[in-house]
This record gives C-alpha cells, sequence and structure tokens, in this order.
C-alpha cells in the first residue's frame, strides 16, 4: 500500500511546506507538489487546523497534517533510509531540536519577510504563481499573468503579513534585535556545521529538515533576509545542498552515541532563548492570557502565547521517554529539564 505517488500539499514560501520535502528528497519518497491556492485554500486550511502547516496526501488514501507526525510516519514508512538515530542521546537531540527549528525560527521568517519593502513584490509575484496561477515559482510567466497577480504582495502585506509579525512580537520595530539574534544563531549552527555535514553526523535527521525548511522557504529565498548572511551565504548554501539531496546507505549518525562539544553552545542557546519564551507561552496560554512579555537580552516584546507549543513540549517528552536517556551522554544535560517536567502551569 505504500507504491505510488505522494502529494505535498502547500506552498514554496512555506517553511513547513519545505520541511517536509526536504524530507521526501532525502527519503527518495516520490511526490508531486498540489499548490494551496486561492481556490483550494479554504478546504486545507479546515483539514490542517492552521494556514502553517502543509498535508500530506498518501498513496492508500490517507491525508496527514503536522510536520511533527508527517516525519517519523514517513521515517518508518521509508525505513530503508531512516532520518530518526535510534541511540538514546542522537535520538533525543533528533526531536529537541526539530522542535526548536520549528517553533523559533518563525519569528525570524515572518519578520524577514514582512517588515522590509524590499521584499514585498519579489514575494507577491512568487506567492502569486503558487496561490492565482497554481505554478511553480520557477516556472516562467506571461505578461497577462504577470499583471493577474500584479500587488498581491501589498495584498498580503496587509491582509495577513504586518498582523502575524505584530501577533509574533516581531513587528519593523524589533529589526535590530532579530538580525542581532539571526545572526547570532547562525554562527553557532556554522560552527558546527564546519566540522560536520549535517546536525548529528553525516546522515541527515527530522532536525535538519526542519533547520532546512525556514532557509529554503524564506532565508534564501527573500531578498532582505538573504543579504543578512553576507560571506556565510556559501556555507549555508552547501548544508542546504546536502540535506536536498538522496541519503546514501553509507553515511550514518554519530558513532556510539557521540554529542560532540560543538553542540554544547547550540543546547544553551536553546535552553535561555527558546525554552524560555516556549515556557512562557505556555504558562500564558494555559493561563488563558492571550499576550506576553518577555527579554531575552535584546530588549522586551509582547508575542500571542501558543498552546501548541505544550503539545509540541509532550511530543518530545514522550520521545524522550521511550530511550535509555539516564544513561547516555544527553542525561546529565539541563536542555531536557523543559521537556521532562509533568507541567508549565
Amino acid at each position: 500500500m505504500y507504491k505510488g505517488t505522494y502529494k505535498l500539499v502547500g506552498q514554496e514560501l512555506s517553511m513547513f511546506s519545505r520541511k517536509l520535502e526536504a524530507q521526501l528528497r532525502y527519503q527518495n519518497v516520490p511526490y508531486d507538489w498540489e499548490f494551496k491556492t486561492l481556490a483550494s485554500g479554504d478546504e486545507v486550511n479546515k483539514r490542517s487546523g492552521t494556514r502553517f502547516i502543509p498535508l500530506l496526501r498518501t498513496p492508500d488514501g490517507w491525508v496527514i497534517n503536522d510536520t511533527i507526525s508527517i516525519g517519523p510516519f514517513l521515517n518508518d514508512r521509508f525505513i530503508d533510509c531512516p532520518v530518526i538515530p535510534t541511540s538514546p542521546a542522537l535520538r533525543c537531540a533528533c526531536f529537541i531540536l526539530e522542535d526548536f527549528f520549528n517553533h523559533w525560527y518563525p519569528r525570524h521568517a515572518l519578520h524577514s519577510r514582512w517588515c522590509y519593502s524590499n521584499n514585498i513584490d519579489v514575494i507577491g509575484e512568487r506567492f502569486g504563481k503558487n496561490s492565482i496561477l497554481n505554478k511553480s515559482i520557477e516556472t516562467p510567466i506571461s505578461d497577462e499573468e504577470s499583471e493577474q497577480i500584479k500587488d498581491f504582495g501589498e495584498l498580503m502585506l496587509n491582509s495577513f503579513g504586518a498582523k502575524a509579525c505584530e501577533i509574533q512580537g516581531a513587528g519593523p520595530e524589533h529589526s535590530a534585535s532579530m538580525k542581532k539574534d539571526f545572526t547570532n544563531l547562525l554562527d553557532l549552527l556554522l560552527s558546527h556545521l564546519e566540522h560536520h555535514d549535517f546536525l548529528l553526523g553525516n546522515r541527515a535527521c527530522l532536525a535538519d529538515f526542519a533547520l532546512v525548511g525556514p532557509f529554503k522557504g524564506h532565508f534564501l529565498l527573500d531578498p532582505e533576509p538573504i543579504s543578512w548572511l553576507g560571506g556565510n551565504l556559501g556555507a549555508v548554501e552547501s548544508y542546504v545542498d546536502r540535506v536536498w539531496q538522496h541519503g546514501s546507505d553509507t553515511q550514518n549518525y554519530f558513532s556510539d552515541d557521540y554529542l560532540p562539544e560543538t553542540l554544547n553552545p547550540l543546547f544553551e542557546y536553546v535552553e535561555h532563548m527558546y525554552q524560555k519564551f516556549a515556557e512562557w507561552s505556555i504558562n500564558a496560554a494555559l493561563n488563558d492570557k492571550k499576550f506576553f512579555a518577555l527579554d531575552l537580552g535584546y530588549g522586551s516584546f509582547e508575542a500571542r502565547s501558543m498552546k501548541r507549543l505544550e503539545k509540541a513540549r509532550l511530543h518530545v517528552q514522550d520521545e524522550i521517554l521511550k530511550t535509555n536517556y539516564k544513561n547516555s551522554p544527553i542525561g546529565n544535560k539541563s536542555i531536557l529539564n523543559f521537556y521532562l517536567k509533568d507541567s508549565l502551569a
């Protein structure tokens, strides 16, 4: 029942659609794009529960939403090219980093896309190709089609983009702090990837797909954020290209459940930045507060609380508890504490 072509329902400018595409490509899963258009958008949004998350239609008639669920599902179906490590420390690190990239980078992605005027016409045309013309962003279009999607960027900015940034506490007034945080995190990532092809060795995992998603769908695509990469552009493109290829049987994760020291600064960042952000967001949501204010070292911002972060936390907790993590190299690391708490309320 696994034979046949899968359908990736989403858009090429979506970090989560690109995350899923990266996994489909790496596991060599046959797939076609089914663009979420203005005509089909209401149905897709209703099925997925959000406008951000793609759907996967399977050859055997299933429709699955949320890449957090789709990732392990595809890993098991195409186990000849696994993308989840089996050793305790690496498996825990895989799910922790996937959670981090899934829920930290959306602030940078939204801000870098919608808070800079030099982006709007370019991304408007690309969104228009997917949403109105039902075509890939790489497909040439006629003058008549160009006229048809003219000003679509401004329409999206006014109807969605500006408000989404405000809700995330990532509006134009936070430009300096967003750029600084983006650069600080990128430095940590590249310091690790300078020595390793992928996050956990010589093989890509779910966390690599979650990291590539925002770069493929936003940071290497939009005019503004690509300018932030500066001299790191080549290193980022090389990493993205590695993840974008089919996996090989000769590629392996770190042996002996090894966690290199180059991951430690990244783990510390996750604790001090994302986990603090998530804990405040979850606590506010569980106490029926729509917004919370927080300062992570760049100045105070206000963001909408998100109940889904608690669901994601418990998902990672479940994956950690399936392993013998206490006797592994990650067992004494404080990055686990956020996930092992019974409640954050």
